[in-house]
């Protein structure tokens, strides 16, 4: 229902500063000015916490987000009903019925069947340009982690095809999949929370297209900037020959030491041959007792040898040494004789492995798999595998049968790098899923409902065709960014009750001196975007979207045009591998490292920052 300016009752007919002083939330008048300044300094204490908690990544980032819905409620600064009020944000539950949703299209095979056409394309240009485009488009109504989850592995093995490096594909890849996602309100979860603080702080909140116009330069932009730059910034590290058992990056793996084997008594300096390249010994254990002085340990029989390196060095080290895998793990197939291939996985965000060890995960047993050896760059890892707990990105280099590698096409938690099993399109299914998506988006964007509303009504509907079991409905929402968002919405009020928002908004103009909106956008962005990079995105739109609320109250100016920019600098994280998840994903697939990103990451951040300056005023005047 278009909104009616004309009515003396509506908050837009007002003056500006009285009506932004309206929007926002009242403090508690029976708070004396002593329990104010009490109440303020509670605040601040939590918000250093969390942002200690988010930016260090001591914990995970939906435990940080419960702790901080724990201390603003037991510390009084919210009341039990704003404390879970995040639960039933608007935020909160679209994002999970839009990760159903995505689901439902994932699962019916329709993103591989894109994929499949994307690889037909020989031109490495016209690839790249497609690959982009797709990315961008579809992330903007689909989960951008299920699209590059997807995507990644086709476009591994495409890019190879087509002659190309996957390590010139595969940041493109990612950064397409975020920039595309900022198009509408439900291409990111970071644009439906923005709104739900709006909403909360009695703003009207955005339509599900008010974002696009804009969007859509910054997608222009961006994969123009990507085309030329990938060229240039971005590093070949080789195209991986699919018919050889080569695999790139550096592996912690862990061989055992059999009877009578010749390195019995040697010490750890003296076992690895002269010309073994890139391999070395980190830890041996004895016993599930890690010893110290690994180079001056003579070794015995059973003990296991902790090493690191490339992983051909390391097989052929194990091949000279006549060093063995896990010898208990032989009864993980039925038939320990049929053939055997080595393949890559994946911990992808959202899996329910992550924070786990494989000991306690049975991993071997449950997949029918044996663990190899673990990739995690840019971390020095000195325990046995499997008492090593699971990151979102980990690459496990896995032997098992054809057989149980196609079992794990339907396992969400883990993402097959290599020798992917293929999944043929059910057409039934990606009629039914698309044709529900469609009608998602059309209720919301003809205002017949709310996008809520629209959204729980199609992952009804999915359930309802058999599209989606109830188990795929709930295995499809990840948990942990729900959590998030539930228990990082009361810090936002709670920076609004004690008038932490309105200080923090108010000593920020001081700074500033001419109070220039301009200026204030300018640095709104810049916050939440060097925030993201360092925390969640989530984490640092709903910190910093309660204060530019408060800074355009002070002001009187519009609100909107801050909330955009919180928006987007929270949704387009480039300059680190850690800053969005779909960049952790092919962090490693790539084998990328950190410097690669803060190349080519940096200038596009600060692409966007002009661009933000100068458009959004344009498309969201003050």
């Amino acid at each position: 229902m278009a909104r009616d300016r004309s009515s003396p009752r509506c908050l837009w007919a007002m003056p500006a500063r009285n009506r932004y002083a309206m929007a926002r939330r009242p403090r508690i008048a029976t708070a004396r000015p002593n329990d104010m300044e009490i109440q303020l300094l509670l605040t601040f204490l939590v918000l250093a916490g969390a942002l200690f908690l988010f930016i260090s990544e001591k914990l995970p980032v939906d435990l940080v987000a419960m702790l901080v819905l724990a201390s603003v409620l037991i510390l009084g600064l919210v009341t039990p009903a704003q404390a879970l009020s995040g639960f039933a944000s608007e935020a909160t539950v679209t994002v999970a019925a839009m990760f159903v949703l995505s689901a439902g299209i994932a699962r019916s095979g329709i993103l591989n069947g894109l994929g499949d056409l994307l690889s037909r394309i020989r031109w490495p240009w016209m690839f790249a340009l497609a690959m982009m485009l797709l990315a961008a488009g579809t992330s903007a109504f689909i989960n951008n982690t299920a699209i590059v989850a997807v995507f990644l592995p086709l476009v591994i093995a495409a890019a190879a095809a087509t002659g190309q490096s996957p390590s010139k594909m595969l940041i493109p890849l990612s950064y397409a999949a975020q920039f595309g996602g900022v198009c509408t309100l439900v291409g990111t979860s970071t644009n439906l929370l923005v709104h739900s603080v709006a909403v909360q702080h009695g703003l009207s909140g955005f339509t599900l297209f008010e974002f696009t116009a804009l969007g859509i330069w910054f997608v222009v932009v961006g994969t123009v900037y990507l085309m030329f730059s990938r060229r240039y910034l971005l590093p070949d590290y080789g195209i991986p020959n699919a018919d050889d058992d080569s695999h790139r990056g550096r592996y912690l793996t862990e061989l055992h030491v059999p009877e009578k084997s010749s390195l019995i008594g040697k010490r750890g300096n003296e076992l690895l041959p002269l010309d073994s390249g890139d391999v070395y010994i980190i830890e041996i254990v004895r016993e599930s007792v890690t010893l110290h002085s690994p180079s001056t340990t003579e070794v015995q029989a059973g003990d296991r040898l902790l090493l690191r390196g490339a992983w051909n060095a390391i097989d052929k080290v194990r091949k000279e040494l006549k060093l063995d895998y896990d010898p208990v793990a032989k009864d993980l197939v039925a038939d320990p004789a049929a053939d055997r291939v080595h393949a890559e996985l994946m911990v992808v965000p959202g899996s329910h492995l992550a924070g786990h060890t494989m000991a306690s995960l049975r991993f071997g047993h449950t997949y029918r798999l044996r663990v190899h050896g673990l990739q995690r760059p840019n971390e020095r890892l000195r325990r046995p595998l499997h008492r090593i707990p699971l990151e979102v990105g980990d690459i496990l280099l896995v032997d098992g049968t054809p057989a149980a590698l196609d079992a794990l096409r339907q396992e969400p938690g883990l993402m097959l790098l290599t020798r992917r099993a293929k999944r043929e399109v059910d057409s039934r299914r990606a009629i039914l899923s698309v044709g529900i998506m469609v009608a998602v988006i059309a209720l919301s964007a003809f205002e017949i409902m709310p996008i809520v509303a629209s959204a729980l009504l199609g992952c009804v509907a999915l359930v309802a065709v058999n599209v989606l079991t109830p188990e795929d409905a709930y295995g499809g929402i990840d948990w942990r960014v729900i959590m998030l968002l539930a228990g990082v919405l009361p810090l936002g009020i709670a920076l609004q009750n004690s008038g932490g928002a309105d200080w923090i908004a108010q000593g920020a103009l001081d700074l500033i001196g001419n109070g220039n909106p301009l200026l204030t956008l300018a640095i709104i962005y810049l916050l939440t975007a060097v925030m993201t990079e360092m925390m969640s995105n989530n984490a640092s739109a709903v910190l910093i979207a309660p204060i530019a609320i408060a800074t355009a109250g002070v002001m009187g100016v519009d609100p909107k045009p801050f909330l955009v920019a919180v928006a987007f600098a929270a949704s387009t994280s480039f300059a680190t591998p850690v800053g969005y998840q779909t960049n952790t994903m092919v962090y490693t697939a790539g084998g990328y490292r950190f410097s690669d990103f803060f190349r080519i990451g940096v200038p596009l951040n600060l692409i966007f920052f002009v661009m933000a300056v100068v458009l959004i005023p344009r498309y969201f005047p003050f």
